[in-house]
């Protein structure tokens, strides 16, 4: 995997934990109470927006692969329907507001280089807004499929190659 995850003390006592296997795999295992510690995946969503002949991609401004390209995207709070969070990260992202139109896919995204185990992907398309890039993103840009810029991370990159395949 990308990264690790680790649960060196117990989150309701305190106690150390020590992996033991549950349920198929090592698991931390609180010392003092047993409790069980399950971890939880990093869920992040994606829009795809194309107008015309043209998609919208944004320039990630942040490590993990600062100055690549993207489709705007960003992680899913605790509390949040994805499809609203779609619609929110394009907005931070690139001041547009968009209406969600359909789900397109599901990516197990582990191994990419990024920090998000699920990525939950949108076709949307823009309802108002004035394109700028902002909160994480250092530039945002329409791009053809003849003149695609460099790409960061699986989602993105399978979701663009169909498109360019006229799959979409």
């Amino acid at each position: 995997m990308s990264h690790e995850r680790v649960a060196k003390f117990c989150p309701i006592c305190g106690a150390p934990t020590e992996l033991h296997e549950r349920f198929g795999i090592p698991r931390p295992i609180c010392t003092a109470c047993g409790y069980i510690v399950f971890f939880s995946p990093a869920v992040a969503v994606l829009a795809l927006i194309i107008q015309g002949d043209k998609v919208l991609l944004v320039q990630r401004a942040n490590d993990p692969k600062k100055g690549l390209w993207v489709t705007p995207a960003g992680f899913m709070e605790w509390d949040e329907d994805p499809a609203e969070a779609a619609r929110r990260e394009v907005m931070e992202e690139t001041g547009l507001d968009v209406h969600i139109d359909r789900l397109l896919d599901v990516f197990h995204t582990p191994d990419d280089g990024g920090i998000a185990d699920v990525v939950i992907a949108y076709a949307a398309s823009i309802v108002g807004g004035t394109l700028q890039a902002a909160d994480d993103a250092q530039d945002a840009a329409w791009f053809t499929r003849d003149n695609l810029p460099e790409l960061a991370f699986l989602p993105t990159r399978r979701i663009l190659a169909r498109w360019v395949a006229l799959e979409l």
